[in-house]
């Protein structure tokens, strides 16, 4: 009896094993990107605003030898970091560029701006001809509430009236968290701020 019982315990084991795989490589894909489009002029309801339990700003023990005070991102993750004193940082997640726009460095933050305008470039233009040239910044602007320029790139730490992207892979490498969690960041980091952004290593 037990000579039978024991190939079909590993049977089971077997397919429990591989639905548990499927699972979590249909979840990692689902991570990874969203096929959403930029939607300027859409104003997201107070309640999407509010995001599941586990996306909310927290506080989260993180070991890094950044100082306090720097900014870590870690795309592949989607959590940005804010470093804290003893061990610890805050916890926003955010949205990340998409396959293609994904990128890695070491930045300061160079300006800051409260509700901005949005001037897409040129080559965001060209893969969506829909966009407006410029749009005032408000409620409905694709920058959201707050921006957080980095270097001399083209890409910011910015709000977005989209709040379903974020944990999602999405953007044109800006990284964008909901506005209420951006207006926190915002106003906890001053100009001159260091931003560290990381990706896993590709195997």
């Amino acid at each position: 009896m037990r000579k039978k019982l024991l190939p079909s315990l590993f049977a089971i084991a077997a397919v429990l094993g591989l639905s548990l795989v499927a699972v979590g490589v249909a979840e990692a894909k689902q991570r990874k990107e969203m096929s959403v489009q930029d939607q300027p002029g859409y104003v997201p309801t107070r309640q999407e605003e509010i995001l599941p339990a586990q996306y909310r700003p927290q506080p989260v023990y993180f070991r890094t030898n950044e100082p306090p005070g720097t900014i870590v991102i870690h795309t592949d993750e989607r959590f940005l970091y804010l470093v804290q004193d003893g061990g610890r940082a805050i916890r926003y997640a955010i949205g990340v560029g998409r396959d293609g726009f994904t990128w890695q460095g070491l930045v300061k933050i160079t300006r800051k701006q409260e509700w901005p305008d949005w001037r897409p470039p040129p080559e965001m233009i060209q893969r969506q001809p829909y966009l407006p040239r410029f749009m005032a910044g408000g409620e409905g602007n694709p920058l959201g509430a707050r921006a957080l320029y980095l270097g001399d790139t083209v890409y910011r730490i910015h709000g977005t009236n989209q709040p379903r992207t974020i944990g999602h892979a999405v953007s044109s490498g800006c990284f964008r968290l909901v506005n209420p969690d951006v207006i926190d960041l915002y106003g906890r980091v001053p100009v001159g701020t260091k931003v560290v952004i990381l990706q896993s290593a590709k195997l």
